[in-house]
C-alpha cells in the first residue's frame, strides 16, 4: 500500500551574489510522505519546479555531510531530516544555507573559513625525530587508550556545528567546534608527541571563546558532542598550562566564587578574570556599571544550603583542598 501524503509546504532561501541585491524566499508546495528527506524534496523541487536551485549533496546517507543546511532554523543534514514532523512542529520548512560561510549560490557556502579554522588546529599526527614510530609494523593502542577518544572519529566534517555556533559569529578568533573536538582527539592519541604544546597554544588561540552553550552538540548528526570535549579540552588545557590567561583564570574564579558563598561575587569576579592592565582600561565601564548596580560591590552574603554545595564540590573533586 502506497504512503499517504501530506501538501507540504517549503519557502526556500534564493540569492546569487553575482546578480542580486537581496535574499528572496521562492515558495513551493509538494505532496510527500512524512517520512521523505528534506533533500529528496529539494532534488523534486529542482527536477519538476525549477533546475535553477543550487545545493551540495553527495551520498543521501548521512555519510559525506555535503547537504547540511538550515532547517527551520536548525543546522541538519537534507539527507537524514524527514518532511513529516518537521512540517507537525512548524506547519511549514523554512530551507537556508548554513551560517557563518558567505553564500555561494542559493543554498551552497563557501567553506574556507570552516577549513582554515580547521587547518590551524593542526589535525593530523605529529611525531619526534628522536622517538619514531615503528618501521613496517603497526604501533597499536589498547582497547582503554581508543576509548579516550569518544565520538570524534565520527565525525564527517559537515559544518553543522560550525553553523550553529554563536561564538564563530561573535568572534573570528574562535576555532570552531569541530576543530577543537579534533584537536582533542589527538591530544589524547598516545603516539602523538605534541600534545602539550598544542594545549598551550590553544588557550590563546580562542579555546576560552567558547560560549558553552551546547548548540553544536544539538546539531552534530553524529553525536560527536564536541561540546563535551572543548569542556575536556579545558580541564586538560589548565593542567597542562596552568591558569595563566584570562579564560582560564575566569573559570577557576567563577568555581571558586560559588565554592566560597555559593552565590557568584561579580566584583570579585572581575579581579580575579583580568591583570592589573586589563582592569585599568576597563576601569570606566566598571564606574559606570557599579553606578547603575552598587550592590555588585558588597561581598554577597553565604547562601542557605552553602553546606550541599560544598558537598557536590567534595565529591566532584575528592582530593581538593577543604574549604
Amino acid at each position: 500500500m502506497a504512503a499517504s501524503t501530506t501538501s507540504t509546504p517549503f519557502e526556500v532561501y534564493r540569492f546569487d551574489p553575482s546578480k542580486d541585491s537581496a535574499p528572496r524566499y521562492d515558495r513551493f508546495t509538494l505532496d510527500l510522505p512524512a517520512h521523505t528527506p528534506v533533500l529528496t524534496a529539494l532534488l523534486k523541487i529542482r527536477t519538476e519546479n525549477d533546475p535553477s536551485l543550487t545545493l551540495r549533496y553527495s551520498c543521501r546517507s548521512a555519510i559525506c555531510g555535503s547537504c547540511a543546511m538550515l532547517i527551520n532554523s536548525k543546522s541538519r543534514l537534507a539527507c537524514q531530516t524527514p518532511v513529516g514532523p518537521e512540517l507537525a512542529r512548524h506547519g511549514k520548512i523554512v530551507i537556508e544555507p548554513m551560517r557563518n560561510q558567505p553564500v555561494v549560490r542559493d543554498l551552497v557556502v563557501d567553506q574556507k573559513p570552516f577549513w582554515d579554522r580547521y587547518r590551524k588546529i593542526e589535525p593530523f599526527l605529529k611525531t619526534d625525530a628522536r622517538d619514531p614510530m615503528p618501521v613496517g609494523r603497526e604501533n597499536p593502542m589498547t582497547p582503554e587508550q581508543v576509548d579516550r577518544f569518544h565520538e570524534t572519529p565520527r565525525c564527517i566534517a559537515c559544518a553543522a556545528c560550525y553553523s550553529a555556533c554563536p561564538a564563530v559569529e561573535a568572534d573570528p578568533e574562535f576555532p570552531g567546534p569541530m576543530a577543537l573536538a579534533k584537536l582533542y582527539r589527538f591530544v589524547v592519541d598516545p603516539r602523538d608527541k605534541d600534545s602539550k604544546n598544542r594545549l598551550v597554544r590553544i588557550q590563546p588561540e580562542g579555546l576560552w571563546l567558547c560560549l558553552r552553550c551546547h548548540l553544536c552538540t544539538e546539531a552534530c548528526p553524529k553525536d560527536v558532542r564536541p561540546s563535551e570535549r572543548i569542556r575536556d579540552l579545558k580541564e586538560m588545557a589548565i593542567a597542562a598550562a596552568g591558569v595563566s590567561e584570562p579564560g582560564s583564570r575566569h573559570a577557576v574564579g567563577f568555581k571558586d566564587n560559588i565554592a566560597e558563598a555559593g552565590i557568584l561575587n561579580e566584583f570579585k569576579l572581575v579581579r580575579q578574570t583580568y591583570g592589573p592592565m586589563d582592569l585599568l582600561r576597563q576601569l570606566p565601564q566598571g564606574i559606570k556599571v557599579a553606578r547603575k548596580k552598587p550592590e555588585i560591590l558588597k561581598k554577597p552574603d553565604p547562601i542557605e544550603g552553602l553546606d550541599e554545595v560544598r558537598a557536590i564540590y567534595k565529591a566532584l573533586d575528592p582530593d581538593a583542598e577543604d574549604r
